[in-house]
Protein backbone atom coordinates (compact mmCIF):
# COMPACT_ATOMS: atom_id res chain seq x y z
CA UNK A 1 0.00 0.00 0.00
CA UNK A 2 1.25 3.50 -0.73
CA UNK A 3 0.17 7.12 -0.42
CA UNK A 4 -0.84 8.52 -3.80
CA UNK A 5 -1.10 12.06 -2.40
CA UNK A 6 -1.67 14.02 0.80
CA UNK A 7 -2.75 17.66 1.10
CA UNK A 8 -4.50 20.29 3.21
CA UNK A 9 -7.73 21.76 1.85
CA UNK A 10 -10.67 23.88 2.93
CA UNK A 11 -13.07 21.00 2.29
CA UNK A 12 -13.37 17.56 0.70
CA UNK A 13 -16.05 14.92 0.17
CA UNK A 14 -16.90 11.82 -1.81
CA UNK A 15 -19.58 12.07 -4.48
CA UNK A 16 -22.33 9.46 -4.85
CA UNK A 17 -20.22 7.94 -7.63
CA UNK A 18 -17.22 7.65 -5.31
CA UNK A 19 -15.28 10.57 -6.79
CA UNK A 20 -13.04 12.50 -4.41
CA UNK A 21 -13.85 16.24 -4.50
CA UNK A 22 -11.31 18.65 -3.00
CA UNK A 23 -11.79 22.41 -2.58
CA UNK A 24 -9.24 25.06 -1.63
CA UNK A 25 -5.86 23.30 -1.47
CA UNK A 26 -3.29 25.24 0.59
CA UNK A 27 0.23 24.90 1.98
CA UNK A 28 0.57 28.24 3.78
CA UNK A 29 -1.37 30.22 6.39
CA UNK A 30 -1.17 33.81 7.58
CA UNK A 31 -2.22 34.34 11.20
CA UNK A 32 -2.80 37.66 12.96
CA UNK A 33 -1.59 36.54 16.40
CA UNK A 34 -0.07 33.53 18.14
CA UNK A 35 -0.98 31.10 19.53
CA UNK A 36 -3.75 30.35 17.03
CA UNK A 37 -5.95 27.52 15.82
CA UNK A 38 -6.79 27.03 12.16
CA UNK A 39 -10.31 25.63 12.51
CA UNK A 40 -11.61 22.77 10.43
CA UNK A 41 -8.67 22.27 8.11
CA UNK A 42 -9.26 19.19 5.98
CA UNK A 43 -6.47 16.66 5.66
CA UNK A 44 -6.94 14.59 2.50
CA UNK A 45 -4.92 11.42 1.95
CA UNK A 46 -5.42 9.00 -0.92
CA UNK A 47 -4.10 5.51 -0.31
CA UNK A 48 -3.63 2.96 -3.09
CA UNK A 49 -3.73 -0.75 -2.28
CA UNK A 50 -3.56 -3.98 -4.27
CA UNK A 51 -4.39 -7.63 -3.59
CA UNK A 52 -1.24 -8.05 -1.47
CA UNK A 53 -2.51 -5.37 0.94
CA UNK A 54 -5.77 -7.10 1.91
CA UNK A 55 -6.24 -6.90 5.67
CA UNK A 56 -6.04 -4.36 8.48
CA UNK A 57 -3.36 -1.65 8.46
CA UNK A 58 -2.39 1.02 10.97
CA UNK A 59 -2.64 4.67 9.90
CA UNK A 60 -1.19 7.44 12.08
CA UNK A 61 -0.94 11.22 11.87
CA UNK A 62 1.45 13.40 13.85
CA UNK A 63 1.31 17.24 13.89
CA UNK A 64 4.80 18.64 14.52
CA UNK A 65 5.79 22.26 15.16
CA UNK A 66 8.75 24.11 13.60
CA UNK A 67 10.94 23.23 16.58
CA UNK A 68 10.38 19.47 16.03
CA UNK A 69 8.07 18.96 19.02
CA UNK A 70 4.99 16.83 18.38
CA UNK A 71 1.87 18.91 19.12
CA UNK A 72 -0.65 16.06 18.75
CA UNK A 73 -1.04 12.66 17.17
CA UNK A 74 -3.88 10.38 16.18
CA UNK A 75 -4.02 6.79 14.96
CA UNK A 76 -6.51 4.26 13.71
CA UNK A 77 -6.93 1.33 11.38
CA UNK A 78 -7.82 0.96 7.72
CA UNK A 79 -9.30 -2.29 6.44
CA UNK A 80 -8.40 -3.14 2.86
CA UNK A 81 -10.55 -5.51 0.80
CA UNK A 82 -9.80 -7.21 -2.50
CA UNK A 83 -9.87 -5.04 -5.62
CA UNK A 84 -13.04 -5.55 -7.68
CA UNK A 85 -12.86 -7.94 -10.67
CA UNK A 86 -10.76 -6.46 -13.46
CA UNK A 87 -9.06 -3.90 -11.20
CA UNK A 88 -5.50 -4.09 -9.95
CA UNK A 89 -5.74 -1.45 -7.21
CA UNK A 90 -8.29 0.14 -4.92
CA UNK A 91 -8.41 3.80 -3.92
CA UNK A 92 -8.86 4.46 -0.23
CA UNK A 93 -9.66 8.13 0.42
CA UNK A 94 -9.09 9.42 3.94
CA UNK A 95 -10.74 12.75 4.81
CA UNK A 96 -10.10 14.20 8.27
CA UNK A 97 -11.51 17.55 9.44
CA UNK A 98 -9.12 18.79 12.11
CA UNK A 99 -8.33 21.92 14.09
CA UNK A 100 -4.65 22.76 13.63
CA UNK A 101 -3.06 24.28 16.77
CA UNK A 102 -0.30 26.74 15.92
CA UNK A 103 2.05 27.90 18.65
CA UNK A 104 4.66 29.66 16.52
CA UNK A 105 5.41 30.86 13.01
CA UNK A 106 7.43 28.61 10.71
CA UNK A 107 7.06 25.33 8.90
CA UNK A 108 4.79 22.77 10.55
CA UNK A 109 4.75 19.13 9.45
CA UNK A 110 2.00 16.53 9.27
CA UNK A 111 3.67 13.13 9.46
CA UNK A 112 1.75 10.22 7.99
CA UNK A 113 2.65 6.65 8.93
CA UNK A 114 1.36 3.37 7.53
CA UNK A 115 1.91 0.28 9.66
CA UNK A 116 4.33 2.19 11.88
CA UNK A 117 6.50 3.38 8.97
CA UNK A 118 6.78 7.05 7.99
CA UNK A 119 5.41 7.27 4.44
CA UNK A 120 4.77 10.97 3.87
CA UNK A 121 5.36 14.41 5.33
CA UNK A 122 3.10 17.31 4.47
CA UNK A 123 4.36 20.85 5.18
CA UNK A 124 2.33 23.89 6.21
CA UNK A 125 4.12 27.25 6.25
CA UNK A 126 2.75 29.61 8.91
CA UNK A 127 3.45 33.35 8.76
CA UNK A 128 2.60 36.00 11.33
CA UNK A 129 1.17 39.33 10.22
CA UNK A 130 -1.49 41.00 8.15
CA UNK A 131 -2.21 39.25 4.86
CA UNK A 132 -1.40 41.14 1.68
CA UNK A 133 -3.73 40.89 -1.31
CA UNK A 134 -2.47 38.64 -4.12
CA UNK A 135 -1.11 40.24 -7.27
CA UNK A 136 -2.96 38.91 -10.33
CA UNK A 137 -1.09 40.80 -13.03
CA UNK A 138 -0.62 44.27 -14.34
CA UNK A 139 -3.33 46.39 -15.91
CA UNK A 140 -2.23 48.52 -18.82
Amino acid sequence: MHISFALFADAANLSQEGKLNVLGVFDALQVGALPAVHPRATLVVRLKADHEDVGVHGLSFGWVGPNGDEIWSSSGEVEVGNPPPGAFEVDIPVIAAIDLPIQQAGTHTMRIELDGELRSELYLHVRLGTPTPPVHGLVS
